[in-house]
Formats: structure tokens, sequence, C-alpha cells
């Protein structure tokens, strides 16, 4: 085991939504300590430009690896479809940098569909990261993916779970661009909360694919595999910071971490 295994993970996302996969990571590496940010000033991603994003990544990026983090997860697919490449060649020499595409995508791959649909932000729509990616693990499988910009929104006002979300819901995924899909890619941190309706929606006769769990397992096996993995018991504690913060934050992240509660500190890196 590296000397660097006890050091944390880190994992930013355009706001709470990345927690989704931190949870996933602490029920699956439980020994594993997190420093998570959540650019909750600037939050969403998903309609911002490349451009934008991509200095907000790097920034982030630059203060994880000053918190200590061995490795980085870009827990939020409008980033990782517009800065991980960018990422990779910047910081990919100092640190181990994954994004929540990929694994996903290696996910489906194996599975030889036909026909899958992908739903996400505009930003991570627009960018054609699923469809590069398919084309190339799995060229025969034909992707159509959907822009649904008022699922997040939605969530994050709480939602979920009634008429207003299912008549949402309902709407998009009635759209006859996705009739005829095999599985559906939930192409955003914020969707595995709304799992179960998108589930029932389609009868559970589809692959719902939720990448918080597929993404924690591909952390695991890249610890494993760079001899990073903290096989002790955790060594510090989990820190999570946001670069804005309202009280409100704070019920928005229990519904994301799946009823624990959650201290935020804030961490204004925009202003120096």
């Amino acid at each position: 085991m590296s000397s660097n295994a006890n050091k944390p993970v880190g994992v930013f996302d355009s706001g709470l939504g990345g927690l989704t996969v931190a949870h996933a990571i602490k029920q699956l590496l439980p020994s594993e300590s997190l420093v998570y940010f959540g650019d909750t000033a600037h939050l969403p991603y998903g309609d911002k430009s490349e451009g934008a994003i991509i200095n907000y990544s790097r920034r982030i990026t630059s203060y994880l690896l000053d918190h200590g983090a061995k490795m980085v997860l870009i827990a939020c697919n409008s980033a990782s479809a517009s800065a991980y490449s960018t990422l990779k060649k910047e910081y990919g020499e100092k640190l181990l940098l994954l994004d929540v595409i990929e694994p996903v995508i290696d996910h489906i791959a194996a599975k030889n569909y036909s026909r899958v649909g992908v739903i996400g932000t505009k930003r991570t729509i627009t960018s054609g990261s699923y469809e590069a990616g398919f084309k190339k693990k799995a060229p025969d499988t034909e992707v159509v993916s959907m822009p649904t910009p008022l699922l997040v929104p939605m969530i994050e006002e709480g939602f979920i779970f009634d008429d207003i979300s299912n008549a949402i819901i309902r709407t998009y995924l009635s759209d006859k661009k996705l009739s005829g899909i095999e599985s559906l890619v939930l192409g955003c941190t914020h969707y595995p909360l709304i799992r179960n309706q998108i589930s029932k929606f389609y009868n559970f006769d589809i692959e719902v694919v939720d990448s918080a769990r597929i993404v924690a397992l591909h952390l695991r096996d890249k610890l494993m595999e760079n001899g990073l993995l903290n096989e002790e018991k955790q060594t510090s504690a989990d820190r999570f910071f946001v670069s804005d913060y309202t009280p409100y934050f704070e019920k928005i992240a229990k519904m994301f971490f799946e009823g624990k509660d959650i201290s935020f500190s804030i961490a204004d890196i925009w202003s120096d």
C-alpha cells in the first residue's frame, strides 16, 4: 500500500448533486476519507459555457490538491463533459483523476444494448460526450440524448414523489425521441433521487442506470490499481466545502446523503 493511501479522496460538483456519488463511495469504501467541494456560487453548471466550466474546474481541482487529495473525482456530468480532458492534461501527473461518464459508458457497452437513451443537463447533452464514448466502445449501440433542464431545479426545490415531479418526468420521458430504448442513462448526479419514479414510468422494464454506484466501483478499482486504497481505519474526518452557503443547503445535502447530517465550511476560492 502506498504511503499516500491514507490521504483523502477529493470529489467536486457544481453543487450538492455529487453527494449521491460521495455517499456511494462511503458505503463501498468506509475507510476512505472524503474532501468534497460543491461550487454552489456558480450552480448550475448545466447552462454555463465550456470555458467557464473549465476555469471553475481548474480552480477547484487545485483547491482539492492543496487539501491533500490523492485523487479527484469530477462528480458532475457537465464538468466531466467539458473539463475532464483539460484537467487530465494539466493535473494527470500530480494525481489520479476520474470522471463520471467513462465508467457508465463501460458499464452499458458490456450489455450490448441496441438502443440507449441519455438524459442530462443542456451542457452534458450538447457536449456529445456520451455519443462519442459509445461510438468508440459500443459502435453498434444507437444513442439518443435529450436535455432535461427542469429536473435539477425540481429536485433541489424538493419536488420528489409528488404530482409536480411525476408530471415533469412524464412529459420528458414521453418524448418520441426516447421510444424503443432498452436502457436509460441518468446523466446527472442529481437524478438518482428520482430513479424509482423514472423506473416506474417504464414499468421497471428497462435498466435505469444510476451512475453513483458504478462510479464508486470504478473508483475503488482505480485506487487498487494504483496502490492508493486505504485498507486501514479512516484516518481523518470527511470534510465538506461549498463556495456559497445558505441554511437550505443543509436540508438538500441530507436528502442527497440519505438522511445523514452534513456540516459545510465555506471556502470562498473565487475572491483571491
